[in-house]
């Protein structure tokens, strides 16, 4: 065939004719640069565009371990297919992460993203990313480097899936792992800001499908729509625990994630030692009791899906609590005692 006869074949392929528009992805990646470029700090190596991100190990930490998580935000992400709003998931990523590695007396250093979608959307790979890079600088770590893949034939049309991993860095003999915890030492809640990033598939069937509310409705027993209830910011722990972090009141700390109170706090208590929950320490928000009630939901199995209204427990030093109790109180937390530890196993409630 001649070289006139090249390229006219109508029934040509391409990558963007099979769902994939690279043009599209490089104008994204464009469009987060400066997101990105946002959250380096002093230690950051490289930019944008790296195969690897590069990350110099601070100064000043005395045998420095790094500490590792991976995570998602679940099917939290069909609330934001569902409203359109795609800043506050990225968010919930970090700050899920974060608070994982904060319980073992970690701070962050660097974080990085893996998003999958169909189709990309304009406009919605920088709405994720946005969230990203505002709880990076929200937490003081810095954006190393991420993915976007394009799967047309994985994912449907405007949904995509999010994860997460962070590396944080704590010198080792400040590391918690349950072993300074002690039969005798109190417990103390933090408030969580609403779901965080758990119990979202029996949520979602108990409001829209059960109660069939839209995302626009007041949730009965609330002040508040589906929507902006069910997508409130898992909140980070990190600023009113990181002066905590290598002191002598707090022995241990639960992040109250998927499981509730008791899938979380036994894990950071050693052989031996369990944990009684008074439940009437504190109230239950609105959000919870709703769901209980519009879905006839157990009261155990509340406490075994959701946070309650807890995100973060810390075992504390009896001798320590009330300097503790005011700390926090001066960062704007409102802590309350709400147990204590026990010779045993797991978790009771009275």
């Amino acid at each position: 065939m001649g070289a006139e006869g090249q390229g006219t074949d109508p029934g040509a392929m391409d990558y963007r004719s099979a769902g994939v528009d690279l043009e599209r992805a490089e104008r994204a990646k464009e469009g987060i640069r400066e997101l990105v470029e946002s959250t380096r700090d002093q230690w950051t190596l490289s930019g944008l565009g790296s195969f690897g991100g590069l990350y110099q190990l601070p100064d000043g930490v005395s045998e420095p371990v790094l500490v590792s998580s991976a995570d998602g935000v679940g099917t939290k992400l069909k609330l934001a297919f569902l409203t359109g709003v795609h800043d506050t998931v990225g968010r919930d990523l970090v700050n899920h992460c974060v608070n994982d590695i904060l319980v073992q007396g970690a701070r962050p250093l660097f974080f990085l993203d893996y998003l999958a979608t169909g189709e990309l959307e304009e406009g919605v790979v920088e709405g994720v990313v946005r969230g990203i890079a505002l709880a990076c600088r929200e937490n003081g770590c810095a954006l190393l480097g991420g993915e976007t893949a394009q799967m047309p034939d994985f994912y449907a049309p405007g949904e995509y899936d999010l994860a997460g991993f962070v590396v944080g860095i704590v010198p080792r003999e400040q590391i918690l792992d349950g072993s300074r915890v002690r039969e005798g030492d109190l417990l103390v809640g933090l408030t969580s800001s609403g779901l965080h990033t758990n119990g979202y598939t029996l949520a979602r069937r108990i409001l829209l499908d059960r109660a069939g509310l839209g995302v626009g409705d007041q949730i009965p027993g609330t002040r508040e729509p589906v929507g902006p209830a069910l997508l409130r910011v898992h909140r980070s722990y990190l600023p009113a625990l990181r002066d905590e972090i290598g002191g002598s009141a707090v022995r241990a700390m639960a992040h109250i994630t998927g499981g509730g109170i008791p899938g979380n706090l036994p894990r950071v208590l050693p052989d031996g030692l369990g944990a009684v929950v008074d439940r009437e320490s504190w109230r239950v928000p609105d959000l919870f009791e709703a769901l209980a009630r519009l879905g006839s939901v157990d009261r155990e199995e509340m406490f075994r899906v959701f946070n309650m209204g807890v995100g973060m427990i810390l075992v504390v030093d009896p001798a320590e609590l009330e300097g503790l109790l005011v700390r926090l109180g001066d960062r704007g937390e409102a802590p309350w005692v709400m147990g204590e530890v026990v010779a045993g196993s797991g978790v009771s409630f009275r």
